[in-house]
């Protein structure tokens, strides 16, 4: 009963521990984007010469910050962030460009894109697991604006929920790499929108799929993290994700026997070096800090308090966080276009239960 209850709570946040003056330098890397169709990076499959259009023709809600599934989370980083500070100067703005966006004629043709023959693996697992991050922000936020955008936003969540679920039963084995197709992390951020959806066909489904894919890992192969682009970690994201259907002892367990070089004193990870950030495949260490810090703070979460690891963890964390949100200055766009997600995500602590 322990178990199932822990499955099926819908999730509490914790409070964001950022200030406006950071909030602010976030909301403007994402101000800058949205709308700014070019430079533009499409997964785009043609079935036809009609099909050669420009991308805010193609996905007119989602069609800037280089590429789509930036656009999503760099409308999610806007949403969570007005929420977030309601009275800050940015926050008219926000509004003004979710409104331009989450209309219903551009949502409506993004359905019709998603729909389209082959686009089957359209943004999946990544980019759908982010527009699900979307949909429950705009569902958690009570403004009138909010629900408008969330009411708009429905056929296409529930869109992109049903893709998931008839993919998940069909795939055979965890995807277990540092970009965008792992499927750790986008599992976790789409079991937080079930919770907050109540979707308990999906929590299910997740839950098992979790459970067969994961639960008898052992000894992840850290040593061999990260490589040259990655900004995710695989292991550290499996740890998150299975903090997420366990209790605390059960988790502790679990994760002894998964990342047993965790030392009880000590240093442990080191955040990553980047060399060039005009690169926009090398700047993904940065995005990989980040996602580490956030990630060990999950990790953190789901450990008993007394646990001997967590200071090891707590203070691996905090050296990832400073690194990672040094980095993020939007002085290349080749990073400006994404990481101010990420740090928002981090510093509002919206996966990390309190």
């Amino acid at each position: 009963m322990r178990l199932l209850a822990l499955l099926f709570a819908l999730p509490a946040f914790a409070e964001p521990t950022v200030d406006e003056a950071t909030a602010t330098r976030f909301a403007n890397l994402a101000l800058a984007c949205v709308h700014k169709e070019y430079p533009n990076k499409l997964a785009h499959v043609l079935n036809t010469p009609a099909d050669a259009k420009t991308p805010a023709k193609l996905t007119p809600a989602f069609y800037g910050c280089y590429d789509w599934h930036s656009a999503v989370h760099g409308h999610w980083l806007l949403a969570r962030l007005a929420r977030t500070f309601p009275d800050a100067p940015f926050a008219a703005k926000a509004k003004k460009a979710l409104e331009q966006s989450l209309s219903a004629k551009n949502l409506a043709a993004e359905v019709a894109y998603f729909g389209a023959p082959g686009r089957v693996s359209f943004e999946r697992p990544y980019g759908l697991a982010w527009l699900l991050q979307l949909a429950a922000e705009l569902r958690e936020w009570k403004s009138p604006e909010a629900q408008r955008w969330s009411k708009n936003l429905e056929p296409l969540e529930r869109a992109a929920a049903e893709r998931l679920k008839a993919w998940l039963p069909k795939l055979s084995r965890p995807i277990r790499v540092g970009e965008h197709d792992q499927t750790a992390f986008a599992f976790g951020l789409v079991l937080d929108w079930a919770r907050a959806a109540n979707d308990t066909a999906m929590i299910e489904l997740l839950t098992q799929r979790v459970e067969v894919f994961y639960a008898a890992d052992k000894a992840c192969p850290l040593a061999y993290e990260p490589g040259g682009q990655d900004f995710l970690s695989p292991c550290l994201a499996e740890a998150d994700l299975m903090r997420r259907v366990r209790t605390k002892e059960q988790f502790a367990t679990w994760l002894r026997e998964f990342l047993p070089s965790i030392p009880e004193k000590g240093p442990w990870l080191s955040p990553e070096v980047v060399t060039d950030r005009s690169d926009p495949k090398l700047a993904h260490l940065d995005g990989l800090n980040l996602s580490r810090a956030w990630m060990l703070d999950g990790i953190v979460s789901g450990l008993p308090e007394k646990d001997a690891r967590r200071p090891t963890l707590e203070a691996t964390a905090s050296s990832h966080r400073a690194a990672g949100l040094e980095a993020v200055t939007g002085e290349h766009y080749e990073g400006g276009h994404w990481l101010g997600s990420f740090a928002t995500y981090l510093v509002t602590q919206r996966g990390t239960p309190r």
